[in-house]
């Protein structure tokens, strides 16, 4: 469990971060947890179809997580984007 990571996995990781948008969503994410694709597209006012690909690009990078619930399609962070959350946090309140 405590192995370090490789070059190739961090890389995975970081790509999923690498728009303005996937960086929003992880922030919107932690702070409503279980929000739907809808309530991600009425936060950001954007297209529901380039949100819908940026959520698909996060799950694939392993940084958010998606459940089921009845016909919605609810977000959480997984363990990995809570980390990465924690950094983008430190980012903003830097000078």
């Amino acid at each position: 469990m405590n192995e370090l990571k490789t070059p190739k996995q961090m890389e995975r990781h970081l790509k999923g971060i690498s728009n303005h948008y996937r960086i929003a969503i992880l922030l919107i994410i932690d702070k409503n947890k279980n929000i739907t694709l809808e309530g991600i597209v009425g936060s950001l006012k954007a297209n529901q179809k380039t949100i819908s690909e940026h959520t698909r690009r996060l799950m694939s990078a392993g940084l958010i997580e998606k459940s089921y619930s009845g016909n919605y399609v609810e977000h959480t962070l997984s363990p990995y984007g809570k980390k990465f959350v924690s950094f983008l946090k430190s980012l903003q309140k830097s000078f």
